[in-house]
């Protein structure tokens, strides 16, 4: 009956046109709704397609700030251990966190293959935005992971509307041409408070770009760069520090006003 009620509720995406693997997303679903233990799962739309979020709230707040969640290319919400102790350990610290299913391609897909996947990334954190507004939300945060961070990054380039603040963990900075892929520029733009976190052994793509991000960066009173010294991309080493810098760098920065 509960993956009956899956299927129903992704005919949006399975619809032919979508650049996303609606299989891999049912795939998701199914098994996250199957096993969550803690949160809520639910469904949220865009003009052409459901995908579906994970709601933890928090436990001392009225879920007035919100984080939403990000996760690394190819993967899913409640992606274990990071994802899931982002959306889990932040609504002890008074955040709850709305943890997003993003576009996804196929198995063995390369970053290349993303990019066209973007504006779709940008409608969904905008269906997010929207219905976290509608339900109480006035402070409203990204944390976005590896092509998560540059899918939030290329969404609020153009269009910061209603976010006050993006932590970007190992944002990659590509050697490709693809307007989607210029993260640099992308931090110029960004005139918000943006906590840029990168592991000492990361992905070339983001360890070796770390000076030229700051310096990208320089303008942005508002701009911090951290490096977690000792952790690679997984961050397995100590993902609970990782986290704790995440929710108390928010938690100084997004004023309560």
């Amino acid at each position: 009956m509960r993956r009956a009620a899956l299927t129903l509720a992704l005919l949006g995406v399975v619809s032919s046109g979508l650049a996303s693997d609606a299989n891999r997303e049912q795939n998701y679903a199914a098994d996250i709704q199957q096993q969550l233990g803690l949160g809520q799962a639910l469904w949220l739309k865009t003009a052409k397609q459901a995908f579906l979020g994970i709601f933890t709230e928090a436990e001392k707040s009225d879920n007035s700030k919100v984080v939403i969640i990000l996760h690394e290319m190819g993967d899913y919400p409640d992606a274990k251990p990071l994802m899931h102790r982002l959306r889990s350990t932040l609504p002890l610290h008074n955040w709850a966190s709305l943890a997003l299913q993003m576009p996804i391609r196929e198995v063995g897909a390369k970053p290349d293959d993303y990019y066209p996947l973007f504006d779709e990334a940008r409608e969904r954190i905008d269906a997010a935005v929207e219905h976290l507004l509608k339900n109480g939300a006035k402070h409203i945060a990204i944390v976005g992971y590896g092509m998560g961070a540059l899918m939030a990054a290329y969404r609020l380039s153009d269009k910061p509307n209603d976010i006050m603040a993006l932590v970007a963990i190992s944002l990659p900075v590509a050697e490709s041409t693809a307007p989607q892929a210029q993260s640099i520029e992308f931090i110029k733009k960004v005139q918000l408070p943006f906590l840029d976190v990168y592991a000492e052994f990361d992905l070339p793509t983001v360890s070796d770009s770390a000076r030229i991000r700051r310096m990208a960066g320089k303008d942005n009173p508002v701009y911090r760069q951290i490096r977690m010294d000792g952790e690679d991309h997984g961050y397995q080493q100590d993902y609970d520090l990782l986290v704790k810098r995440v929710y108390s760098w928010l938690t100084a920065t997004v004023s309560e006003d």
